[in-house]
């Protein structure tokens, strides 16, 4: 198929308000579409479905999954995408610093009385769109962040959402686990080396530490990499891999619940955490801070038993595998509106006016393609 035809079902699709979902994983040529056919909001508790989920922060709301079974697929290969640089249009006001600075001085003071040793607050920028295509803004995202997951999802029953997320919750390929402890945010100045102060480097070990604690009760032979400094976009994160094998007894779901949500988008401990944010952040994440990406797909490998006699001696091993992406550097469109979401990790250290700073930081990562 090629980019006309690929994204005219798409436009189609969104014209109908049928669900779909368009996306391209980190550093991929191929862009991926999944129309459902009917309009059928399908939930997942068990997540033993196939298919592409789309979870909240709270596992309280709804799980969306669109079937593989009840879907149309269209794959596109293309390094860069036809696009109208001069489709969206918004402006830039900030007027709640007050407000996001009193509700972290109020984590740090809940840290400092040991109620918990991190949480991740964050806030909503609403911005007025002067266009609001949906597919003009996913090709500006696509050519523009390369290490990310990049997607458009839209269920009329839901909402759409956007985003370039570089962050995996994990990935399962048959019964390897890898997963991502990503944490520390500073602005990328082209310096050939980053400098990262004793915060960073103690929010990111709080989130690899958690992983492994984690994830220990239902894997073997967890192994983590060392650490290291990756850029998405024009910010730098502290990024360490850790990677280990599913026992047998054990589900997607466990793994699910005992990663979701991890220190980088809620808190540690996680429970007391997410009470906080719950009862102080003062609006509903919905689905930012929650993850997607495709569930139990069928991958099939061909393996020869005889190099000799390829032909009659191949088979094919299928196994299962899933890619969960955390829904970070994100937007909803709502009503002409851009619904933006940012956030970041306070622990002790923490400087309010210098969080205040991160969030505009990340407003202007994603609000970059509504210029």
């Amino acid at each position: 198929m090629n980019e006309a035809s690929f994204f005219k079902a798409l436009e189609a699709q969104y014209s109908s308000q049928l669900p779909f979902v368009v996306y391209s994983r980190p550093i991929n040529s191929i862009i991926k579409c999944w129309l459902q056919k009917d309009d059928t909001l399908h939930e997942t508790d068990t997540f033993t479905e196939s298919g592409f989920v789309f979870a909240p922060f709270d596992f309280n709301q709804q799980s969306i999954v669109l079937p593989e079974a009840s879907c149309d697929h269209f794959v596109l290969e293309t390094e860069k995408l036809e696009s109208d640089e001069n489709t969206v249009k918004f402006t830039t006001t900030e007027t709640n610093k007050d407000v996001h600075i009193k509700l972290v001085s109020k984590g740090i003071e809940a840290i400092k009385d040991n109620e918990f040793k991190k949480v991740v607050l964050s806030r909503c920028i609403s911005k007025e769109l002067r266009h609001d295509n949906p597919i003009s803004i996913f090709k500006k995202l696509f050519n523009s962040y390369k290490n990310a997951m990049v997607y458009c999802w839209y269920h009329p029953k839901i909402g759409l959402w956007l985003g370039a997320t570089p962050e995996l919750l994990f990935k399962v390929e048959g019964k390897q686990l890898t997963t991502i402890s990503l944490a520390g945010t500073q602005s990328y100045n082209n310096s050939s080396e980053a400098t990262w102060t004793n915060k960073e480097v103690e929010e990111q070990q709080i989130v690899t530490d958690y992983i492994t604690g984690q994830i220990k009760p239902y894997t073997k032979q967890i192994n983590v990499s060392d650490v290291e400094t990756v850029k998405a976009g024009n910010l730098l994160h502290l990024k360490s891999r850790v990677i280990s094998v599913i026992d047998d007894n054990s589900s997607l779901k466990s793994v699910i619940d005992a990663l979701h949500p991890t220190p980088a988008v809620c808190g540690f401990p996680r429970q007391k955490a997410k009470d906080f944010i719950l009862q102080h952040e003062s609006y509903n994440r919905e689905y930012y801070t929650g993850f997607l990406g495709e569930l139990n797909l069928k991958q099939s490998k061909i393996r020869n038993t005889n190099r000799r006699n390829v032909e009659n001696n191949a088979y094919a091993l299928v196994r299962t595998q899933s890619n969960f992406y955390v829904n970070l550097r994100c937007m909803q469109l709502k009503k002409n509106k851009a619904l933006i979401y940012v956030g970041g990790g306070i622990t002790k250290d923490s400087d309010p006016e210098k969080e205040w700073e991160e969030t505009v930081n990340k407003t202007k990562t994603i609000g970059n393609v509504l210029d």
